[in-house]
């Protein structure tokens, strides 16, 4: 459940942002099949999958 919080800053539960996570991990696992490991589209997935994954690293500590 998303929760307003201030300034347009949204909340976002511990289970959603896992299931953000698993969400992006599985859209790499595609596009690296369809594109390779070394593609421009792979990369840009994969720093967005390291993004989240830093924020709830952040967020979980």
């Amino acid at each position: 459940m998303k929760k307003s919080h201030g300034k347009g800053q949204v909340i976002v539960t511990k289970g959603e942002f896992l299931a953000q996570i698993e969400k992006k991990r599985l859209e790499l696992v595609q596009i690296v099949s369809k594109h390779g490991l070394s593609s421009s589209v792979t990369l840009k997935t994969s720093q967005e999958l390291d993004q989240l994954l830093n924020q709830y690293d952040q967020k979980d500590s």
